[in-house]
């Protein structure tokens, strides 16, 4: 299948390019860099290019680093003319099948504890998540990811990991994740098939249990941050997506990626 990727060399593009190349799809990558093995052709957010593929998958978005909610920071036109007014021209522009890489975010205030199905109605309180819900309603699959974890430069523990080692406070926080792989699987569960959106998540991880691993790993004697509270989380049902045959990799896949996150984390 030829399938155009926006944002293939972002954190989470990556695991979604290198698991479409690996099923033997032909890639086109839409940026600003090559990758290999995959053909390129230059875009920036904004743009509606001519795109020779059977499937678009959008995961191109705008902010600040680091940073999805209040990824705005203090320029929320610009951020949603880059991101609510570009994906748009984008998806409108190619006109076939698109996946578009969504989030939990547009379910927005729902009280702690809820578990959130697709079936809700979303009603989200950020901008990130308003913008997101938007670009939905143009995109033929909509994958609702969770917080996304895995091997990369400047992954989300990084910083972390760094202060644990050192030593340095950790806040207890218990949320839901699932690694780059699996949401990269998610994608290829849609690439032919389902319409309308899909929730993407796995684990309900407290960061006690998490940092107890790297404690395990790294020989570190640091006090343990205390264990949050997992009644302020709302979980994801993922059965919509399971149907397709998804299944999360849990557990074992964390403890299996951490040697690798550990060795983007600075010296300490």
């Amino acid at each position: 299948m030829k399938v155009a990727v926006t944002g293939a060399t972002g954190f989470v593009g990556t695991f979604i390019t290198r698991a479409l190349l690996a099923a033997g799809h032909d890639v086109t990558v839409l940026g600003r860099r090559a990758v290999e093995g995959a053909g390129f052709q230059p875009f920036t957010l904004g743009e509606a290019p001519a795109i020779d593929a059977d499937v678009l998958v959008h995961a191109a978005f705008r902010h600040e680093p680091g940073r999805f909610r209040g990824g705005e920071g203090d320029d929320p036109e610009g951020f949603r003319a880059a991101n609510l007014d570009g994906s748009l021209r984008l998806i409108r522009g190619f006109g076939g099948r698109t996946v578009f890489l969504s989030s939990r975010a547009v379910y927005g205030d729902y009280p702690a504890g809820t578990v959130l199905t697709e079936g809700m109605q979303p009603r989200p309180d950020t901008l990130y998540g308003q913008v997101k819900l938007a670009v939905e309603a143009e995109a033929t699959v909509s994958l609702r990811a969770t917080g996304v974890y895995g091997p990369g430069q400047g992954h989300k523990w990084q910083e972390m990991f760094a202060d644990y080692l050192a030593g340095r406070a950790v806040k207890p926080r218990v949320a839901t994740e699932v690694h780059g792989a699996d949401l990269a699987a998610a994608v290829l569960a849609v690439l032919g098939r389902g319409q309308g959106v899909f929730n993407v998540s796995d684990l309900v991880l407290d960061r006690r249990d998490l940092l107890a691993e790297v404690a395990i790993v790294t020989g570190c004697v640091q006090a343990l941050p205390p264990r949050g509270d997992r009644s302020q989380v709302s979980a994801m049902d993922c059965t919509k997506l399971k149907a397709l045959g998804w299944r999360p990799s849990g557990w074992g896949r964390l403890i299996a990626s951490l040697p690798a996150m550990l060795q983007s984390v600075p010296s300490r």
